[in-house]
């Protein structure tokens, strides 16, 4: 799939030199073979939402724009971003405590949205999949990526999503330095 990215492109040239890579990954990883554009432009807008690179994720929501990504997915991807930032703090607080006490315990934590995305169940999972493995949450990831799994996609999927994820965060940290 090629990828237009007017708006990332200028992005791309803001990275110093020392992130050389990451120009070239940021357009390699949006350019993968078995996601769809949508599925491409929601993993990098809910992983840039998720990191809160305000530059980054202004340019990815253009340029998904411009691609003519209907705004259900980008919609999905910003609910699949807040729901895993507090998701993934909860969820990771139960596993690293590891008592069985707190498995037992419900979360009482609305997350409708998840039941019931705009876009896609798959969709949504692979935006929260994306953003469980930037909280590095064991419980999120290995939960979302069950449920890809069940709903017809691969582990390449998988891996494909968490590849843009990375590049993502790798980018959101070299505007930093």
């Amino acid at each position: 799939m090629t990828v237009a990215m007017q708006n990332l492109d200028a992005v791309r040239e803001a990275l110093p030199e020392p992130a050389k890579d990451l120009r070239l990954n940021l357009q390699s990883v949006l350019a993968s073979e078995r996601l769809g554009p949508e599925q491409v432009w929601g993993v990098a807008l809910a992983s840039a939402c998720f990191v809160r690179e305000p530059r980054l994720r202004e340019a990815i929501l253009a340029d998904a724009r411009a691609a003519g990504v209907p705004d259900a997915v980008i919609d999905d991807a910003r609910a699949a971003a807040a729901l895993m930032g507090m998701n993934t703090v909860y969820y990771r607080f139960r596993h690293l405590v590891g008592k069985e006490s707190y498995q037992h315990r419900p979360a009482r934590l609305r997350m409708t949205r998840m039941a019931r995305p705009a876009s896609s169940k798959v969709n949504f999972e692979l935006f929260s999949l994306a953003c469980a493995a930037l909280a590095g949450c064991e419980a999120c990831v290995k939960a979302h990526e069950g449920i890809l799994l069940q709903q017809g996609l691969t582990e390449e999927h998988a891996h494909d999503a968490v590849r843009i994820a990375a590049v993502i965060h790798g980018v959101a940290v070299a505007l930093a330095i």
